[in-house]
């Protein structure tokens, strides 16, 4: 049994260890199963979900201030935290939680040379949360054969949570 994925352009349902997708060459918006679209399977290597107190995030910035920020976000991510004064210690937790779940997908922890700065949660214009990975943490995931990354925030009632799929390559 599997549940409905969407995301950028592609629709499938989750089977055990794989996803199978539908991946179409001229997309009909109205009927995602046109004759023009083909199934591929990607499997997933990893998966990793946390959740930050976003309480505990804003003890830090009281406490380490530009220390803490400067040795786990980057200047982008700094940027947007920064941007929006009011929700600073919600989005500065959701980020967090996006690098922790990263290393959970990895099964690394803080080890094998990553380091904080190694996850970069970006957003796109449209708001949609993207990674993006360098270091040791790319070097890892390339190792494990991870060519794509799903990530989703969240952050309600003094919380904030990342989950983050890694998926191989298509076949």
């Amino acid at each position: 049994m599997g549940f409905g994925v969407q995301g950028s352009g592609v629709t499938g349902s989750v089977q055990a260890s794989s996803i199978r997708t539908l991946s179409t060459l001229n997309p009909e918006p109205s009927n995602p199963l046109s004759p023009s679209t083909t199934m591929v399977t990607m499997p997933i290597i990893g998966h990793g979900v946390d959740l930050v107190e976003v309480a505990r995030i804003a003890a830090l910035l009281d406490e380490h201030g530009p220390r803490f920020v400067e040795r786990c976000f980057t200047e982008a991510e700094q940027a947007y935290a920064e941007s929006g004064r009011r929700h600073r210690a919600e989005r500065y937790a959701a980020r967090f939680a996006g690098k922790e779940a990263v290393l959970k997908a990895l099964g690394t922890g803080w080890r094998q040379g990553i380091a904080w700065r190694n996850v970069e949660v970006r957003r796109q214009p449209s708001g949609r949360p993207t990674l993006a990975l360098s270091g040791g943490c790319a070097e890892w995931a390339a190792r494990l054969g991870i060519v794509e990354w799903h990530l989703s925030l969240s952050h309600a009632g003094g919380f904030a949570v990342a989950s983050v799929i890694a998926w191989g390559a298509a076949s």
